[in-house]
């Protein structure tokens, strides 16, 4: 007697339980999706019905958890839609080959470029993409010469009238060690990148001074990432964003005593001429991304 075959996974069920996965709510993921909130929570009882096994596992506070068998279930799903959209991707359009030259401050790429620039890979397989990481007014400059096709600037660097794409907004935040506490020193130590030619840093000292709050720059770097080392050994204080901070910095509460920092924002930036089309691709991809992400924080 022949064995029946498995039943097949419905790629829809999967996209669902990734984003499910990756730490959305059903709410968020019905919005991305197309669905109502209902229809999804049937996707993933339709998905552990077809398996037979429990994927997730609710707490009392409704919040929402891997069981075993959907840790081993989010490995594959990732390597299946990864394959099917690189499959639909290549018969629904006419493949995108090329070069794009992508600029970013470190901070950023570090932050938030992995992940996109692997996603990107997975959909357009045959487009390279030459990572510059360099301070947003040296990218700037890269730009006007013709060296990149795209780039991702902090606010305050771009040229008037260049058109730009606002990407991210949010204020800044004073850092320090979660160790030490040099925020308590008198005159307060500064980490700054590029001293006085980082808006970030420029902004740091107009609120200390408007305040009236004592300072010195006792480190300077030509890029943020190199503030972070003396504010880790408990040295000075930095400026950053608090989405992305690594382990050993923490962001200073409001009632620890500096004043208040204004908002900045992460722009992109097109060349005059840049290479096409993969510079349309690969900033559609980012702007995306980024849209998706703003879409999670605000959960």
């Amino acid at each position: 007697m022949a064995m029946a075959s498995p039943s097949p996974l419905d790629p829809d069920l999967l996209r669902s339980f990734v984003l499910i996965a990756e730490g959305r709510s059903f709410t968020t993921v019905a919005s991305l999706v197309g669905r109502t909130q209902a229809a999804v929570s049937m996707q993933i009882k339709r998905l552990e019905e077809t398996l037979g096994k429990p994927l997730l596992s609710r707490s009392k506070g409704g919040s929402v958890a891997l069981t075993p068998h959907g840790r081993i279930l989010l490995e594959h799903a990732r390597q299946m839609l990864a394959l099917n959209d690189a499959i639909v991707t290549s018969f629904r359009a006419p493949q995108i080959k090329g070069t794009v030259r992508l600029g970013s401050p470190d901070d950023y790429a570090l932050a938030y470029l992995p992940p996109i620039l692997k996603r990107f890979a997975e959909t357009h397989p045959a487009v390279q993409v030459e990572v510059r990481c360099s301070p947003s007014g040296e990218l700037m400059r890269a730009v006007n010469a013709g060296e990149l096709d795209l780039t991702l600037l902090s606010d305050g660097h771009q040229p008037p009238g260049w058109p730009v794409v606002a990407l991210w907004r949010a204020p800044l935040v004073w850092v320090t060690s979660t160790r030490f506490a040099p925020q308590r020193q008198d005159p307060l130590p500064l980490a700054l990148a590029s001293g006085h030619n980082c808006e970030w840093a420029a902004a740091a000292i107009r609120a200390l001074e408007t305040d009236g709050r004592r300072y010195r720059i006792a480190y300077t770097s030509a890029s943020q990432i190199g503030t972070h080392a003396p504010v880790m050994a408990g040295l000075a204080v930095t400026v950053s964003t608090q989405s992305w901070l690594p382990h050993g910095l923490r962001a200073l509460r409001p009632d620890e005593g500096l004043p208040k920092l204004p908002a900045y924002g992460i722009l992109m930036l097109k060349a005059r001429l840049p290479t096409q089309p993969v510079t349309d691709a690969l900033a559609t991809h980012i702007e995306e991304n980024f849209r998706l992400d703003t879409l999670v924080a605000a959960e």
